[in-house]
């Protein structure tokens, strides 16, 4: 059965439960934080899940392919803000970390899973250009 929006995608539902999380944790970060590592961590973590949604409305697949690349870059920023707000001692962030892993794992399924059913004169295309 398909999906009728981007709201359907688990990956989605899954990183914008991510932004939530990023949003409440960095709450607690220092003020002079809020334009630092608040706004950058905030602005990753949202990019995550903007990004798989305008992926999804894309009808090629190799542009859907590539939201989903951006996305996954979003996500390797944000996993980099949770060892920088951990080593600065700003509070514990092990769940968002499993978190963020996961939708990695997911991220990157959804993004194999359309290049396979990309016919071979697109694929070699594809790889010969991104």
């Amino acid at each position: 059965m398909g999906t009728k929006n981007f709201q359907d995608l688990v990956v989605w539902q899954k990183a914008h439960q991510f932004v939530l999380d990023v949003y409440k944790y960095t709450n607690s970060f220092p003020s002079d934080e809020i334009f630092g590592l608040t706004s950058q961590f905030r602005r990753a973590a949202v990019s995550i899940a903007a990004n798989i949604a305008e992926g999804y409305k894309r009808t090629g697949k190799k542009e859907k392919v590539r939201f989903f690349n951006i996305s996954q870059s979003s996500l390797e920023e944000c996993r980099y803000y949770l060892i920088l707000s951990r080593d600065l001692n700003y509070g514990e962030n092990t769940e968002m970390e499993n978190d963020i892993e996961e939708v990695s794992k997911m991220l990157g399924s959804y993004s194999k899973a359309i290049k396979k059913s990309m016919s071979f004169s697109n694929k070699i295309l594809f790889y010969l250009f991104y």
